[in-house]
């Protein structure tokens, strides 16, 4: 009997669809169960390992998740109390991310699924954040969740996109960044103000003490859909030299107002690019996804299009991240919606949405 057809029978003789999701694409490693569309586990294993280099180092990332994959896994599956022999399909991250990191992830599912003859289902990392808001929690009533079409702004330290998603595997990028990421953008901010490793999130809480008028940046004039942070970087750096020369201690000085202007400029770039894309396709339900999702300036920016009755989702902060269980959803639509099984794919450091 073949892999496809033993795979068909499995699915219909189980009362219950049960999926193992790996996420390996870049420092942490993330292994999530999810029951009929309901998370049982999340485990999520982050390395602390960069911290002193100021940024992921790829081949130190790919040698923590040989290390963490299988007692990451375990967790998940004890957590679940879910035996291996339970599961429908195993689902794995096939890319975009690191590769080295990417083919741990991918080896293992593969793997372990082919011991168990059960699918393996490889996922777009990106298509993984946008289905997270599909996710509902054990023992709670299942969640408001977006309706189709609507369009997600992706925002994270490598992507930075408006997609509209016509379906659960239909989405289109209508606008991206033509060079750098907001995350990316919050990231080398906060190096230059020698903030520690993932500096985004510090930028956030400091930008949250801070006067977001007393330092104004400039926005790049760029198409109405189209993204740009690669000037702002530049014009910080600038600002910064400039006021430094004068004042040694400028930074420590202003440092909460200086948060607090960069961050209140990267939010209203990305607020007047998505309320643009309302405009132009008409619809009237926006999400976000992406790490830079979790930022309480963006967060708030976006609620207020609700005074202007466009439906708002936003994920919870558990799901912002990169974490398994938007992978493991991923998985269940594909078997729920039919999707072809494809199980010798090879990873894709720059797969596209």
């Amino acid at each position: 009997m073949g892999f496809k057809q033993f795979s068909k029978l499995h699915l219909m003789n189980q009362s219950s669809t049960i999926i193992l999701g790996i996420e390996s694409s870049c420092d942490d490693t993330s292994a999530a169960v999810i029951c009929d569309g309901k998370v049982l586990a999340n485990i999520i294993a982050n390395q602390e390992v960069h911290k002193k280099y100021g940024g992921v180092v790829p081949e130190l990332a790919s040698r923590a998740h040989q290390q963490n994959i299988v007692p990451v896994i375990d967790a998940a599956l004890k957590e679940a109390n879910i035996k291996k022999g339970q599961l429908t399909a195993v689902a794995y991250t096939n890319g975009p991310g690191l590769l080295g990191s990417l083919l741990v992830g991918s080896s293992f599912a593969k793997s372990f699924a082919m011991g168990l003859n059960i699918p393996s289902i490889a996922i777009n990392h990106m298509q993984g954040h946008i289905l997270a808001h599909f996710i509902d929690e054990k023992d709670e009533a299942p969640k408001l969740k977006p309706s189709f079409p609507f369009l997600c702004l992706t925002v994270s330290g490598g992507h930075t996109q408006i997609v509209k998603v016509t379906n659960f595997f239909e989405m289109e990028v209508i606008g991206e960044t033509i060079d750098d990421a907001a995350g990316e953008a919050f990231d080398k901010v906060a190096k230059m103000l020698q903030l520690p490793y993932p500096g985004g999130p510090l930028v956030d809480k400091l930008a949250q003490e801070g006067n977001p008028d007393k330092f104004n940046f400039p926005h790049p004039n760029v198409g109405d859909l189209s993204f740009s942070f690669s000037g702002l970087k530049t014009s910080v750096l600038y600002f910064l030299q400039k006021e430094i020369a004068n004042n040694s201690h400028f930074i420590e000085e202003n440092l909460n107002d200086i948060c607090a202007g960069v961050q209140k400029t990267i939010v209203a770039i990305l607020m007047e690019k998505i309320e643009n894309a309302i405009k132009i396709t008409g619809i009237k339900e926006v999400a976000i996804a992406g790490g830079v999702s979790a930022n309480s300036g963006l967060r708030s920016a976006l609620l207020q299009l609700q005074q202007k009755n466009i439906r708002v989702f936003i994920p919870k902060f558990s799901y912002c991240t990169d974490n398994a269980a938007m992978i493991a959803i991923t998985g269940y639509y594909h078997l729920k919606t039919n999707q072809p099984l494809e199980a010798t794919m090879s990873p894709n450091a720059r797969l596209k949405l």
